[in-house]
């Protein structure tokens, strides 16, 4: 199995990290603008680009520390039985994100392609949370001209 993983700091507390990961608002400020269904353990969030995208099921909640999320829907199909996790640990005066999507089956295009859009959108979490200035689709940064 492989895995993509990031690491960012971000100015700002553990609580603030942990809310924009936890709920519809916080998630809507930084990945995408249509995103319902954030709660606790055994929610499904579903997240819409342009009316379709992945559901997952909150897995695993502690506060302030970890959020994790197992991919449930059909879509995209690479990300069948993939799984999301937020780890937080604060240093000083930044909580760092500690990203990791992990149970991909193959190295491909289109993990590389998720790998660099991942990168971009935990930047605009930390832009989100450090100058109320996110950029979640569909105002993210593309990457390519497709």
């Amino acid at each position: 199995m492989y895995a993509i993983n990031h690491r960012v700091g971000i100015k700002t507390s553990s609580e603030k990290v942990y809310e924009a990961l936890t709920t519809d608002d916080g998630l809507t400020r930084w990945w995408t603008n249509d995103i319902s269904g954030a709660g606790n353990i055994g929610s499904i969030i579903q997240f819409r680009f342009n009316g379709g995208g992945p559901d997952f099921a909150v897995t695993e909640l502690i506060p302030d520390k970890t959020v994790r999320w197992k991919h449930t829907g059909s879509a995209p199909e690479a990300w069948i039985g993939t799984e999301i996790l937020f780890q937080l640990q604060v240093d000083d005066n930044q909580t760092f994100v500690r990203f990791t999507h992990s149970n991909w089956k193959e190295e491909s295009d289109f993990m590389a392609h998720c790998s660099t859009k991942w990168a971009v959108f935990l930047i605009s979490l930390k832009d989100a949370l450090e100058t109320n200035q996110g950029k979640p689709f569909p105002n993210d940064i593309q990457i390519d001209h497709s």
